[in-house]
């Protein structure tokens, strides 16, 4: 964990050459969900064409061709990054090792993760392993919801495959339920639950193949327990955006990179730099 005394820089240019490769979180840092921040894209446009590599780390459920199809609408450019590694990627050969029936929990949308698979969609009954890539609906439901539900899976002992670690994510300014979220309730109850993305190993060892094996890589992201946990679990340094997912619980130390290191070191994590939003 340790990085050394937290120190705020004002861009990213000023650390540069310390790296040859950043792995960068996408939600929360290069876009909100409704749309790019600019100053952000501009930044790894700017690293890449200083000859670093930048992969796009992001714990969404979907493949990669899927997030950059999404990311491509909000108005991150190409230009931004040269591959992009989800924790979908990563689940995707815990799926392939387990049952071939499946519970699906989450949206339509993310059913591209069993995609050549060869599973067996099923209800609840007949299922033998649950796969969660998030709510249903995530603006009408909470964890909650899913209590009865996952009470009876208990029962029955079905392990959990959960495609996104995270706990929450900012839609614009709404904080929404992720996975992670119905994974950590179902483990609660003493479910078995499986991960493989930020900050667990599989997801590092699919984005180190994207970049030369001895290269030094800077992680950023905005979320304590996933970016920041996993760049020390993985021996990188961590750049961290403060004003992210944290930015609230935070505000009575972001201002102060001393305080702000202490109340990280508290939390059992570390990071060598700090700033407010990627640029």
């Amino acid at each position: 964990m340790t990085q050394g005394a937290l120190r705020a820089i004002d861009r990213l240019d000023e650390v540069l050459p310390g790296y040859d490769a950043l792995f960068c979180d996408v939600w929360g840092v290069v876009h909100d969900g409704v749309a790019a921040y600019a100053p952000a894209v501009a930044a790894l446009a700017r690293a890449r064409a200083a000859g670093l590599r930048v992969v796009l780390l992001t714990n969404s459920p979907r493949l990669a061709d899927g997030v950059e199809r999404q990311i491509a609408a909000l108005g991150v450019t190409r230009e931004a990054f040269d591959a992009i590694v989800t924790s979908g990627d990563a689940t995707r050969a815990m799926i392939e090792a387990g049952s071939r029936h499946v519970l699906h929990i989450g949206p339509e949308r993310d059913l591209d993760i069993f995609a050549g698979l060869g599973l067996v969609l099923e209800g609840e009954t007949a299922a033998e392993a649950i796969v969660c890539t998030g709510l249903f609906d995530d603006r009408a439901e909470d964890p909650e919801t899913y209590r009865p539900l996952l009470e009876r899976l208990r029962a029955r002992g079905l392990p959990m495959i959960c495609a996104n670690p995270d706990i929450v994510v900012h839609i614009g300014d709404r904080l929404v339920p992720c996975a992670g979220a119905v994974a950590a309730l179902y483990a609660e109850m003493g479910g078995t639950v499986h991960l493989a993305g930020k900050p667990h190993a599989p997801i590092y060892a699919v984005a180190r193949r994207a970049v030369a094996e001895d290269a030094r890589v800077l992680c950023i992201g905005d979320g304590l327990m996933t970016d920041v946990r996993g760049a020390n679990d993985h021996g990188a340094d961590c750049l961290f955006v403060s004003h992210g997912i944290h930015r609230d619980e935070l505000a009575g130390v972001v201002g102060d990179a001393g305080r702000l290191g202490d109340e990280l070191e508290r939390r059992g994590v570390g990071a060598r730099f700090v700033m407010p939003a990627l640029r």
